[in-house]
């Protein structure tokens, strides 16, 4: 369990304190910026989400800057990943920030890839994530942030970024999704 694999396992523990902060009754009270009211539970919740999709960023770069690159954190990784943001995105739905079909489109992508990597491995191969699947992670997560966020600051000049993100992260959540099956196709033509 190297550095990499360690910041990994960290955004998975955050996952329960960031579902506390955003369901439970905490009744801390509200602020309002740009024009747009939040509980402050709420957006403890969302600065705590954002912190653990940077650690995405920061646990890659250790394990490509000091050559600590191992099959556990191309496996664990992207699992983090889709944990969080399968989290996050359950939670908007909660909330009424995200429809719900949007939703199950981006997690059910999330399942079939998942399998698909199952089966991979089972050959004994490890598909690192490619480059379309860090755009679409990117972009899930700064939809999410925003949702979480009331779109803060675009808010206050009445812009709909986080909607517009969402519909960026749903686009790319299919394209990657199609990538993977399509330059993996072969696993389902020889198999019995």
């Amino acid at each position: 369990m190297n550095l990499p694999n360690k910041i990994t396992v960290s955004r998975v523990i955050l996952i329960p304190v960031f579902l506390v902060l955003m369901l439970a009754p905490l009744h801390w009270g509200t602020v309002q910026t740009f024009g747009t009211e939040i509980e402050i539970a709420h957006l403890a919740g969302a600065i705590l989400f954002i912190i653990a999709s940077v650690t995405d960023w920061i646990d890659g770069y250790f394990a490509r800057k000091y050559n600590l690159v191992t099959n556990l954190g191309k496996f664990l990784d992207p699992l983090a990943d889709k944990l969080l943001v399968s989290a996050a995105l359950i939670v908007l739905v909660e909330m009424h920030l995200a429809p719900s079909w949007i939703v199950i489109v981006i997690i059910s992508r999330e399942f079939a890839v998942t399998g698909l990597r199952l089966i991979l491995a089972g050959t004994g191969e490890v598909v690192a994530a490619n480059m379309l699947g860090k755009i679409k992670t990117w972009a899930q997560i700064i939809a999410i942030s925003a949702l979480l966020l009331h779109n803060i600051p675009f808010s206050a000049i009445s812009f709909p970024f986080a909607d517009i993100m969402l519909w960026v992260a749903l686009i790319f959540t299919i394209w990657s999704g199609w990538d993977y099956f399509y330059k993996n196709r072969g696993i389902f033509k020889h198999s019995k």
